[in-house]
């Protein structure tokens, strides 16, 4: 959902009075007056994993504009990566699969999906089906996209074989909707404040990614102290909160509508039960949801950086295969990709052996 935008007084209402000077540090950091994280973190990627990828390319092409801007592709490891973006009228994107598509990849400075092929997994016979998130305890619930008429784009999206799971005018919240992607990952539809062509863009823009948390104080500190987001949105009802983080470039006071917003959801009380965890979508069985990934200057100094700060690592930059790349855990143990910004050679691969 969009919703309406943050004030300070709004958020201290559930924020102790201890941390008043994080308060401070949030408002200013959402007026382009707070010096961004170390290492110029961006939003680059929320990444699921499919079963078909000419379905589901096809499906986000067709169905929501979205341009195909890179593929790469793993023979030794069998699987394959789709990297599609909500791109301005006029901007001209690379041949996927070359170096100059791997460039203009690896420097984006807005936010792609990020679909995750396992090779074989398209043959009926696999009996592969994905987790597509928002069943009991899972963390994951959808993606979504902005359009100028929520009306317009359900009837449009219905007349060519989407499925919904809730049209504009059902439910209690009217005016908004969800589709059902190939693999029933959950889509919402929303209407954009402003039109979407007075900013360069088509009929939709991916809008946001949302995932649910246990205590949004932890949350916000991670996303905003360490990967560079800012607050630009909250809501609260009487037992759930909604916050808004995007990248938001220097000196501007919200994000471009290329730029999604990462929603945080939080069921209030959740904070305080010791027990309580969230599916994070990397679970045996569970398995739909990746991660969401961010480009850093240098990824060792922001491993470095978060360890000290007292988070913890998947995957260190020197483990594995892949070297020079590295998944943190956010509080909540959802997986977070940080990525070289440009590269590490002229084909800007973010990893070396």
């Amino acid at each position: 959902m969009l919703l309406r935008s943050l004030t300070p007084a709004r958020l201290s209402s559930w924020t102790p009075s201890s941390v008043s000077n994080g308060l401070k540090r949030m408002a200013a950091r959402r007026r382009g007056l707070c010096a961004s994280a170390s290492g110029r973190p961006t939003w680059q990627q929320t990444m699921l994993r499919i079963r078909d990828p000419k379905e589901s390319v096809a499906h986000y092409q067709e169905r929501y504009g979205m341009r195909l801007v890179d593929k790469l592709d793993f023979p030794d490891m069998k699987f394959s990566l789709y990297f599609l973006a909500s791109v301005k009228n006029g901007v001209q994107t690379p041949e996927p699969g070359t170096k100059e598509a791997h460039q203009f990849l690896w420097n984006f400075p807005g936010t792609t999906l990020e679909l995750t092929h396992n090779w074989g997994t398209e043959e009926a016979e696999s009996g592969v089906a994905y987790h597509p998130g928002n069943e009991k305890g899972d963390g994951f619930g959808h993606i979504a996209f902005a359009c100028d008429d929520v009306y317009e784009a359900s009837e449009e999206l219905l007349s060519s074989g989407v499925d919904f799971k809730k049209k504009p005018d059902e439910g209690r919240m009217k005016g908004l909707a969800f589709a059902y992607d190939p693999d029933s990952y959950w889509v919402e539809i929303v209407k954009n404040p402003e039109p979407l062509a007075d900013k360069g863009y088509n009929k939709f823009t991916l809008a946001q990614t949302m995932l649910r948390v246990k205590d949004p104080k932890a949350s916000l500190k991670f996303y905003m102290d360490h990967m560079g987001m800012s607050l630009v949105r909250e809501k609260h009802f009487d037992d759930f909160s909604l916050y808004f983080l995007a990248t938001v470039a220097e000196g501007e006071t919200g994000p471009d509508p290329g730029n999604p917003v990462l929603e945080l959801t939080h069921n209030h009380g959740t904070e305080a039960d010791p027990e309580f965890k969230h599916n994070t979508g990397n679970e045996d069985g569970k398995k739909g949801f990746g991660h969401v990934g961010f480009l850093v200057d240098d990824v060792y100094a922001k491993c470095e950086e978060l360890e000290k700060a007292g988070y913890k690592l998947k995957k260190e930059p020197d483990g594995g295969s892949m070297k020079g790349l590295a998944f943190a855990l956010d509080p909540d143990g959802y997986w977070v990709e940080i990525i070289k910004r440009g590269g590490y050679d002229d084909a800007a691969t973010p990893y070396f052996s």
